[in-house]
């Protein structure tokens, strides 16, 4: 026997849930909120497809999943452009030569350390969630996806309509970024402050 789906409790009991799972995801607050509606709304008008094979959340979160694509997807399909902003490869490695591809000095990764102080690692999630936002959007949508989202590359490819090689080259960068804007704003502010 199906469950049976109670819409008129969806936003009291799931709207927080979906909210902190879009959040973690796009890092826009409106869109994230956004997103919710439109999964509550999406939900509605497919109520009838819903089998009760898992419990509403579960369906929710599936529905919301869609829509976090739809949403990169868009993006992506917007700016285009940005493919070319980010990171020059040359601004980080050696060219040519017998160090080609190894780290330049004064871009070579500091050593990193991790606190188990749990104020410092919600200010670093924080920090992250800024630098995540600085992302171009297709790159960013690759890392969501494979890192957060754990798709396999291949979904990845087929979700955003890029290549195996366009999908690695951009994860290259979005580490690259990441890790520098890490260092500047989490690494060094720590630093800074001993």
């Amino acid at each position: 026997m199906a469950i049976p789906l109670k819409p008129e409790k969806w936003a009291q009991e799931h709207s927080d849930y979906l909210y902190g799972y879009a959040i973690t995801r796009i890092y826009v607050k409106d869109d994230a909120l956004d997103l919710v509606q439109e999964t509550f709304y999406s939900a509605l008008k497919a109520r009838e497809s819903f089998k009760g094979d898992s419990s509403e959340r579960t369906w929710l979160i599936a529905i919301l999943k869609r829509k976090i694509i739809d949403y990169y997807r868009k993006k992506v399909s917007r700016k285009e452009s940005e493919l070319q902003q980010g990171c020059a490869d040359e601004n980080y490695f050696t060219t040519s030569g017998f160090w080609e591809g190894h780290w330049k000095e004064e871009r070579m990764p500091k050593t990193w350390a991790y606190t188990e102080n749990s104020i410092e690692n919600e200010e670093f999630e924080a920090i992250l969630k800024k630098c995540m936002e600085l992302l171009p959007s297709k790159a960013g949508a690759c890392f969501t996806l494979k890192v957060m989202e754990e798709y396999s590359s291949e979904e990845v490819c087929k979700e955003l309509g890029i290549t195996a090689s366009n999908l690695w080259t951009m994860m290259h960068r979005v580490k690259l970024q990441l890790r520098e804007c890490l260092e500047i704003n989490w690494f060094g502010k720590k630093k800074r402050e001993h």
